[in-house]
């Protein structure tokens, strides 16, 4: 799957440029820039790989692959603001304290708590970032109230909310995949990305030596940018300065992992149930309802 996240801003945005027929009216309507209007446009159409609008005149008309899209947009906008006027009270309020990697909170969360704060304003969201294990085991402890995590082999429960492609990745003008033994900047032991990576080159005959170990993304990516290593992370964490390496029998197809979302049983709050609710319908059914609408996806190519 692209890097891509699909965030209920960028469906608002399709169905008013549909409505409107205009990208400016609808960043007057929505209270945002244009230029930020027509680049969530370039990014849906550069995923679907199809040209979502045609201009007539002075209006922009929808194709028939964004009528496609267009009507699951919908549905998922009137299920996701269900969910709100369900969820939302003045009422709710309290401190909520939220579990996760740091992997996910640099790229997947920021959008989803932006919208959650404008929706629950009187509830407070405390971050807590450590790797998933540990965050399991606070879960159940209840000292964490909701966790999103990466399935490890030993996980029990959780709900499982998305999966996520997994990519060798090395600098933009790296060569450091040529290298024998090739270096491989990873994650602690016991991480499954860790693992995949270390059976992958395995499996394909290759030596490999691990030239930087890091519980943060931000380390890994040092060492990605600096040309010293490669690495395995999520599709969805590459970044300017990375690319990905095709599969091949050097580096093969690696598997896809889990995403988990967790919720402690002694955590029975309102703010604590609404944070949950919402982080699974905006992680879970936005992104698999959007994806299934799109023709063709671009997962099967390289990302540069």
């Amino acid at each position: 799957m692209s890097a891509l996240t699909f965030d209920i801003r960028i469906l608002r945005s399709l169905l008013s440029i549909a409505e409107t027929g205009s990208v400016t009216e609808t960043a007057r309507r929505l209270g945002r820039t244009q230029p930020a209007i027509t680049l969530q446009l370039q990014r849906l159409e550069g995923l679907s790989g199809r040209e979502l609008f045609r201009q007539e005149g002075r209006r922009m008309v929808l194709t028939r692959d964004g009528e496609l899209i267009l009507t699951y947009a919908k549905s998922i906008l009137r299920t996701h603001d269900e969910l709100v006027s369900k969820l939302s009270s003045d009422e709710i309020e309290g401190h909520v304290i939220l579990g996760i990697p740091d992997l996910y909170a640099a790229y997947v969360l920021p959008d989803v708590l932006s919208h959650f704060r404008q929706e629950f304003p009187r509830v407070q969201v405390q971050l807590q970032c450590r790797l998933s294990t540990p965050l399991v085991q606070l879960v159940h402890r209840g000292e964490v109230d909701v966790a999103l995590v990466t399935r490890m082999n030993d996980f029990t429960g959780g709900q499982v909310i998305h999966r996520e492609q997994l990519v060798w990745l090395t600098g933009t003008n790296s060569k450091a995949h040529e290298d024998s033994p090739v270096p491989l900047a990873l994650l602690p032991p016991g991480n499954i990305f860790r693992d995949y990576a270390i059976e992958a080159l395995e499996s394909a005959g290759r030596q490999w030596m691990i030239s930087c170990i890091s519980e943060s993304v931000s380390g890994l990516q040092a060492a990605v940018f600096s040309g010293m290593a490669v690495t395995v992370l999520g599709r969805h964490a590459m970044v300017p300065g990375m690319r990905e390496i095709v599969p091949n029998d050097d580096f093969p197809q690696l598997p896809k992992v889990e995403l988990l979302l967790y919720k402690s049983r002694a955590s029975t709050s309102p703010a604590a149930h609404a944070l949950h609710e919402y982080l699974s319908f905006y992680l879970g059914s936005t992104r698999q309802e959007v994806e299934r609408s799109i023709p063709h996806p671009l997962s099967g190519t390289a990302a540069l």
